[in-house]
């Protein structure tokens, strides 16, 4: 039984019989793992408080060829993902985000790059930034990360730079021109500033698009895009993106005949 550490992102924790609880979480060099911690739903376990979503932590486990759990032995809190669960629409995201991850990440499988994400993200959130404007980036970047987020510049079918935007042909999953799309029976149209948005995130960091936050109408259209291509390569939506969509949106209001 081979004794391993890293640095780790808690990504879900369910219960596991009476007494233990199944951990996921996210290293930079191991990719996803999950994990039995023995004895942590009791009382007194050395584990308490530490094992929440998105906490940041230092992880040291057991694992034995051929099991598919790894078996959790010490867990130091390196950063408290509190701050997060402060309000609905908080604990609402921080879910999504690790949802997101959850689905992405695969096991086993280095990912330095997830993992970065995902921690600059939260550190992000922590430091008070418009929870719209990560939850978009960070959409964004999983997707590019993932390697199914079409090129932003040109027109894959014509070279035509998209200096007056694209449009998301939704059936081969490319952007294309507005010409080359009409051609193609049209799509979901992405306006030139939601096409400055994606070529601004692909080199500047998130207190830098901070610096100069988008509309919340050019944020909403970025995670309609998104979310049209996450369901093409997924074939289903997240859980936690239509809870969160169910649980915010707005009470409807009687139209003017109604009672």
């Amino acid at each position: 039984m081979a004794s391993q550490r890293a640095p780790a992102l808690i990504l879900d924790v369910f219960d596991l019989g009476e007494r233990d609880r199944l951990v996921v979480f996210l290293t930079a060099e191991r990719g996803k793992l999950r994990a039995a911690a023995r004895g942590a739903r009791t009382k007194y376990s050395r584990f308490a408080g530490r094992l929440q979503p998105l906490a940041k932590v230092d992880l040291s486990w057991f694992e034995k060829e051929g099991r598919e759990l790894v078996r959790l032995q010490e867990v130091e809190l390196v950063r408290s993902p509190a701050a997060l669960h402060g309000t609905l629409e908080d604990i609402l995201l921080a879910a999504y985000l690790a949802d997101h991850m959850n689905a992405f990440a695969q096991e086993n499988e280095p990912a330095p790059a997830l993992f970065r994400l995902l921690d600059t993200t939260v550190e992000a959130l922590l430091d008070g930034i418009d929870r719209q404007l990560a939850g978009r980036y960070f959409e964004v970047w999983m997707l590019r990360l993932a390697g199914i987020f079409p090129p932003p510049h040109a027109c894959p079918r014509c070279g035509r730079p998209f200096s007056r935007g694209a449009v998301l042909i939704e059936d081969d999953s490319v952007l294309a021109c507005t010409d080359c799309a009409g051609a193609a029976g049209g799509g979901f149209v992405v306006g030139g500033a939601e096409v400055e948005f994606l070529l601004r995130s692909a080199r500047e960091n998130l207190p830098a698009m901070a610096a100069r936050t988008p509309p919340a109408a050019i944020l909403a259209r970025i995670e309609a895009l998104c979310g049209r291509i996450r369901r093409a390569f997924l074939q289903h939506e997240l859980r936690s993106y239509r809870v969160m969509k169910k649980t915010l949106q707005p009470p409807a209001t009687a139209g003017a005949g109604g009672r």
